[in-house]
């Protein structure tokens, strides 16, 4: 038996303790609009930093490059020849043998066969002896502004003002 008081329909089945759902569940079409304005702004932020964090990278690919690198290949060349290869022989002297060495030239010293570019596309500079690695070689990206000098260079040595190349 039912009691009098509960009404015939879908509510006379409701368990006691249980909430009725509203009819209005679900998101209004400003909320929606919000969500996307938000997500909007998000991509649009990400999106104008993507250089930022590839720049960066990029910084950080030419540091790694001339301090670790290629110090193995050219320390490698040092010990068979005696000393790095003088700045006219260039990087070249770590793939093809510098024809007044040939004879002790073990090489090639990079795996590749090839001198690898800077993340900027521009030929790695190389001095011997360094002018500001006085006792060893300098090596070193002329960095984003394509122009070797300026103090975006990147190189093995310690930070400090830039000389001109």
């Amino acid at each position: 038996m039912r009691p009098s008081s509960q009404p015939f329909g879908h509510h006379a089945l409701r368990r006691p303790g249980q909430r009725r759902l509203s009819r209005q569940t679900g998101f209004t079409l400003l909320e929606i609009l919000v969500v996307l304005a938000i997500i909007g702004l998000l991509a649009g932020l990400a999106i104008t930093n993507v250089d930022k964090i590839f720049g960066g990278a990029q910084g950080t690919t030419a540091k790694l490059f001339v301090n670790q690198t290629m110090k193995t290949p050219l320390t490698t060349y040092r010990i068979h020849m005696g000393s790095y290869p003088t700045s006219a022989e260039g990087l070249q002297a770590l793939i093809t043998a510098p024809s007044a060495k040939a004879e002790k030239w073990n090489g090639p010293y990079l795996t590749d066969g090839k001198i690898p570019r800077d993340p900027w596309e521009e030929p790695y500079q190389y001095a011997f002896p360094g002018t500001r690695n006085k006792d060893s070689y300098d090596l070193w990206s002329k960095g984003p502004d394509k122009q070797s000098g300026t103090a975006d260079d990147i190189g093995n040595w310690e930070s400090g003002t830039t000389a001109e190349k």
